[in-house]
């Protein structure tokens, strides 16, 4: 009787407040409320969303002024000739690769390169996945507490899961869910941000990778490139001296709660290490690109990402590919790269064929793939787990024995998708650099 007076009482004031307009009082009432586990009423959770809406919309705010004042920067340095050697000293700035880390990477990862595409990995980083790993779970953990979902949370997990799952049929998910973002990040994102991790370091392996980067990840979800980039460049320390990296991340995304989440968790996380990243987030939809192109800054991005986001449906795929072919035409920069990610599946189905081990087929087929959205193919890893190009009968064995385990994530996945075994690190993806 004493909690249902006390949550009565807090509400009360928390209406009150409100009607007052003071927001001050009404944010540490929430707090409260939340703390106390009680169920939040519909003016609560409409002021909840209203706190977390106006934080995003802020961050972009800022970002875009960061922008425009960076615009106004290189504009007064044009106007005194200056731009020359400004853009010379940063273009000509890369990191070198460092001969020890790269084979700490090689060596970490288990990295066989079977030929000169196919790369087997089945090993990590432990000491940067772990951590990462750990505080991921225990951040997904801390959100499921949520008191507005508890009753239903359930019901909430099963319908995102069931959306989610509809990639095992070969269908697109919609993502659309309450809890979509919290599915993917048990289920998909670990795999993607050490797929992407691995991306990046055969970029930095090559000498590419400019110390101050331009990134524009379309359809980027909570920011995977970023964290794969973000990761690599911490498993650097102790091997070289890091030079002062600035890192401008652009996500172009459609569901707006996927970079919330992702934005929230990189601010727990990764901002407390100090990475020098600057970014900006726009929510849009892909398709309605006659209408946001003019968002993209032309000829800015060193690599613009495409990372997973290839559909399964033929009519989407193709109007898909016609954006990306803008997106690349106009906001790549001569010297920049186009960085795709492709499940091995996804890039054999729409074209009617079976992955095999014909090396010449393959080729042909990364290259009608890379032309289709008016690039030229630069190089290509194929990223294996079995070091096959064909499926291997009994992959959960293999990855029993072979596999680096989620110990963090498995028992959430163990829980909300009722699996009956542990998700490990696993690759099956096409990593392909391409130009204009």
């Amino acid at each position: 009787m004493n909690n249902l007076l006390a949550n009565w009482w807090r509400s009360y004031k928390f209406s009150t407040a409100l009607k007052h307009g003071d927001n001050r009082i009404a944010k540490k009432l929430l707090k409260e409320i939340e703390k106390s586990k009680s169920k939040l009423s519909w003016q609560e959770k409409l002021f909840r969303d209203k706190l977390q809406l106006e934080e995003l919309l802020n961050d972009k705010n800022e970002s875009i002024r960061e922008f425009d004042r960076r615009v106004q920067e290189l504009e007064l340095q044009l106007g005194f000739g200056q731009i020359d050697d400004f853009s010379r000293q940063f273009n000509d700035l890369t990191l070198i690769p460092d001969t020890k880390f790269t084979e700490f990477i090689f060596s970490s990862f288990n990295l066989i390169e079977h030929d000169k595409n196919l790369v087997q990995c089945t090993g990590i980083d432990d000491r940067i996945f772990d951590d990462f790993e750990a505080n991921l779970a225990e951040y997904i953990k801390e959100e499921f507490k949520n008191s507005s979902w508890q009753k239903k949370l359930n019901i909430l997990v099963k319908e995102a899961i069931d959306d989610i799952n509809k990639l095992k049929v070969g269908q697109d998910p919609e993502y659309r869910f309450e809890l979509s973002p919290h599915v993917y990040l048990i289920r998909y994102f670990l795999d993607n941000v050490y797929c992407a991790y691995l991306a990046w370091f055969f970029i930095y392996k090559l000498g590419l990778l400019p110390i101050k980067v331009n990134i524009l990840d379309i359809a980027a979800g909570p920011g995977t490139a970023a964290y794969g980039l973000a990761l690599l460049l911490q498993s650097t320390s102790g091997f070289f001296s890091m030079p002062s990296m600035h890192i401008s991340y652009y996500s172009l995304e459609q569901q707006k709660s996927f970079q919330y989440r992702g934005l929230q968790f990189w601010r727990q996380y990764m901002e407390p290490l100090a990475m020098n990243a600057y970014f900006r987030f726009d929510t849009a939809n892909i398709f309605d690109y006659d209408s946001q192109y003019r968002k993209l800054p032309k000829k800015f991005f060193d690599f613009i990402v495409i990372s997973h986001c290839f559909f399964n449906d033929s009519d989407r795929r193709s109007q898909s590919s016609r954006v990306y072919n803008q997106i690349f035409a106009n906001s790549l920069k001569d010297s920049g790269y186009a960085l795709l990610i492709i499940q091995d599946k996804k890039l054999f189905r729409p074209y009617n064929i079976n992955q095999n081990d014909d090396r010449n087929l393959e080729l042909n087929v990364v290259n009608r793939c890379v032309k289709e959205l008016g690039l030229e193919l630069v190089w290509y890893k194929y990223l294996s787990s079995t070091g096959k190009r064909n499926p291997i009968s009994d992959f959960g064995k293999f990855a029993r024995e072979n596999l680096s385990v989620q110990r963090y994530m498995s028992p959430l996945a163990r829980q909300y998708f009722g699996l009956n075994f542990d998700l490990h690190y696993g690759l099956d993806d096409y990593v392909i650099l391409a130009r204009r």
